[in-house]
């Protein structure tokens, strides 16, 4: 037997390096095909899909609260007018990408109301109690899509974020507009 140390024998197989660079691409390899996976892209499609149809939903709501407001108080059009443009303007983004079948149906060509406008609901004697009336489904519909920006993709969450701060000035200008 030698005196010295020598090598030990060769094991057969592969090396620790082998091994640790093979795990590393199986491991980035899986993530590449998880992130891509059919399932799970359907699955945040499907779900986009439902916040953009409740969100359109929603601003079509507001829309006829204030079709309703405008209905009962002509005199507050000038100053409801351009609000009522922007909650028009944000049910039809949040409408944009949706198939027609899921869409609102669009008015006839008769003149007659919009799908807003479908189930009025009350609406003070008091122009400022609905305008009031008003500032608060704005402040709660901006609340609600503030708390849904946290499971919202993306794009939806701009957008969401964009009109909920929209919802925000709104109420803002329909308490604090007169003072």
């Amino acid at each position: 037997m030698p005196s010295y140390l020598t090598a030990p024998p060769h094991r057969p197989g592969p090396g620790r390096r082998s091994l640790l660079a093979g795990a590393a691409g199986v491991a980035s390899a899986a993530l590449l095909t998880g992130c891509t996976a059919g399932s799970g892209a359907d699955g945040r499609a499907s779900a986009a899909r439902r916040l953009r149809a409740r969100a359109a939903e929603d601003s079509t709501e507001l829309l006829g609260r204030y079709d309703a407001v405008l209905a009962a108080h002509p005199s507050l059009a000038e100053r409801l007018g351009p609000l009522r443009a922007e909650v028009k303007q944000h049910a039809e983004a949040f409408a944009e990408g949706r198939t027609p079948a899921s869409a609102s149906p669009s008015a006839s060509g008769r003149g007659a109301p919009a799908p807003s406008a479908s189930a009025s609901p009350s609406v003070p004697s008091d122009p400022e109690k609905a305008v009031s009336g008003l500032a608060k489904a704005e402040r709660e519909l901006a609340d609600r899509r503030g708390a849904a920006l946290v499971d919202a993709p993306p794009a939806e969450a701009r957008l969401l974020a964009s009109v909920a701060a929209a919802g925000a000035a709104h109420a803002y200008l329909l308490t604090e507009g007169d003072k």
